[in-house]
């Protein structure tokens, strides 16, 4: 009797497979990009907010940079060498930026929409399921973190805080970033039951940005704080931004990129699963 070959299984078949595995069945119809349509057309009057969220960072640069820096001096850089303070800071402002234009808008505007709005539970009539939703809300989250990112990188090219070829890879990580604090955002959002809640958000954003070493060296915390810090996203955030746009390139940031990559997947299986409670249910 011959033996007849099994089929080999291809990349895309994996691929589904593994969708299947981890999100619910029958809640997504591959239209997310449907989302992205939507959101952008409803951004087109609401360009003050991305002026306000972009201009933040600037200012603190203008302000913490070009002002304190003046009585600070230099500080060491990733590799030992001394930087100015203005080109310590300002990748850790960029990392920010990222991270201020995923999460306020997976959170603040995808609690409206849920919760008051109800414009996913007319987005359900259509071929739409719940893990498109999730997936372009996440993705428009991304994109305007991106836009934020990339308006801070002129930014600090036109100071010439970027001495590094290094840095064209500065973008790519941002966006990384906004990906993985998107996801996290929006899954976090699914728990939300008030207004109320979002005083959380607030309480866990504003600690980072400010113990995440993007103002002072990790060195001056006790060890029991470098600890706690180490373990922030906002953390590796900073430190990816800083080797890139510095041209201090090493092995060890590959781990700074796992960390995001781990982060986005499960925001990811967690909004995608509590949506499909919310809104199916």
């Amino acid at each position: 009797m011959t033996a007849v070959d099994e089929p080999a299984t291809t990349p895309a078949a994996s691929s589904a497979a593994l969708l299947r595995l981890l999100v619910p069945a029958g809640s997504y119809a591959g239209r997310s990009h449907a989302l992205l349509i939507r959101s952008a057309t409803a951004s087109r009057r609401a360009w003050l907010a991305f002026v306000s969220g972009f201009s933040e960072p600037v200012f603190y640069l203008f302000a913490m940079g070009q002002g304190l820096g003046s009585m600070v001096g230099t500080l060491p850089g990733p590799d030992g060498a001394p930087i100015s303070y203005a080109a310590f800071i300002a990748p850790g402002l960029l990392a920010a930026s990222a991270m201020n234009g995923a999460v306020f808008d997976s959170t603040f505007n995808v609690f409206f929409k849920l919760k008051y709005g109800r414009i996913y539970d007319a987005m359900l009539a259509t071929p739409l399921g719940p893990v498109d939703i999730a997936l372009g809300e996440i993705g428009w989250a991304l994109i305007r973190g991106g836009l934020y990112a990339l308006g801070f990188l002129a930014v600090m090219g036109g100071f010439g805080l970027l001495v590094s070829p290094w840095a064209l890879l500065a973008l790519p990580a941002a966006l990384l970033v906004a990906f993985a604090f998107a996801a996290v955002g929006m899954a976090a959002t699914s728990y939300m039951r008030s207004w109320q809640d979002f005083d959380l958000v607030t309480l866990v954003v504003l600690p980072m940005f400010l113990f995440s070493t993007t103002f002072y060296p990790l060195s001056v915390y006790p060890r029991w704080l470098q600890i706690v810090v180490e373990c922030l996203p906002l953390y590796h955030a900073v430190e990816l931004m800083r080797g890139l746009t510095t041209g201090a390139v090493h092995a060890g940031m590959l781990g700074h990129l796992a960390y995001f990559v781990v982060m986005t997947a499960v925001g990811l299986v967690v909004a995608a699963r509590r949506l499909d409670a919310l809104l199916l249910r």
